[in-house]
């Protein structure tokens, strides 16, 4: 028998509400370490050639007026003297090889951080999953909005009511940081080296901003301030098994925990008690005991909207 009849849970987060019920205390996440990838160093006669992302680079540029040719994905003699012409121009060592200084370059090339006053007032901040905007708010009232990369589907980015716990510089370049208290990793808001990722989901789990917004917001922002990543934990429907981490598998925990079978603090890593107390919940319910959330399990435990 179900220790707890089964009732739908409220997926959306909502501003103003209470979760300090569900969310619990956690340590302060290093300012200077996130799961993003590195940009890898590229040059005509290196050994990596990313070609996705020489062509995203590519067309970036070809938007900028600074890259003529078709985009092919290609480090060829014309890329190099492209880069070559960048680097000048941003007075850099014109080497043709993109590397640390260059890619700080590229996600820099509208750099200017705003002079606008903040009014006096609580400040929040919303960002918003479905819009893949970030929108400052004082005293519960937009303020001023921005465009935002978010996770990509198989790293989320973390729904749920956070705070800021640090402030610092992103360690992939030169801009600003702002730590997220999430208890599962290291999540925050930061810039990006590749600024025509904004507005489609491309990172791992962090808000990405154009430099110059979040230098703008960073000067705004102090620690403890309330950030709200408003969105379905399960809206992207993951089969979730041992090992996996992310805001699914932490209101997974809750979840069981309200149905009586999970008795650890929520911590968002399905490890051998979640995996222990959904098998618990499987056998009740009389589906394959298999320890991993599949399609079944998600609408037999109400974990999405229903009608």
């Amino acid at each position: 028998m179900m220790r707890k009849s089964i009732f739908p849970i409220i997926l959306v987060i909502i501003i103003g509400l209470n979760w300090a019920a569900l969310i619990s205390a956690h340590s302060e996440p290093d300012p200077d370490y996130c799961h993003c990838r590195s940009e890898p160093i590229l040059s005509r006669n290196g050994s990596v050639q990313d070609r996705e992302l020489l062509f995203e680079l590519q067309e970036y540029l070809k938007g900028l007026s600074l890259y003529k040719p078709t985009p092919n994905g290609r480090f060829d003699r014309v890329m190099e003297t492209t880069v070559i012409a960048f680097q000048k121009s941003r007075h850099l060592k014109p080497t043709g090889i993109i590397g640390r200084e260059t890619w700080q370059a590229l996600g820099s090339v509208a750099n200017r951080p705003t002079a606008e006053k903040l009014p006096s007032g609580r400040l929040e901040i919303l960002v918003e999953l479905n819009s893949l905007t970030l929108t400052v708010l004082v005293d519960r009232k937009p303020f001023r909005s921005f465009p935002v990369a978010i996770g990509k589907l198989e790293t989320p980015s973390p729904a749920g009511c956070w705070k800021v716990v640090s402030k610092g510089f992103w360690a992939k370049g030169d801009t600003k940081w702002l730590g997220l208290s999430v208890p599962f990793g290291v999540y925050g808001i930061h810039g990006t080296n590749k600024p025509w990722s904004i507005g489609s989901r491309a990172s791992n789990g962090c808000i990405r901003m154009f430099n110059h917004h979040i230098e703008t917001i960073y000067q705004w922002v102090n620690p403890g301030a309330p950030v709200y990543i408003e969105g379905n934990p399960f809206r992207d429907r993951r089969e979730l098994k041992k090992g996996m981490i992310g805001s699914d598998v932490y209101y997974l925990q809750i979840r069981l925990k309200q149905l009586g079978y999970y008795s650890k603090k929520p911590n968002g890593v399905f490890d051998y008690w979640t995996e222990k107390a959904l098998k618990e919940c499987q056998a009740d319910l009389e589906l394959p005991v298999t320890g991993e959330l599949t399609a079944k399990e998600y609408y037999r435990l109400r974990l999405y909207p229903t009608d």
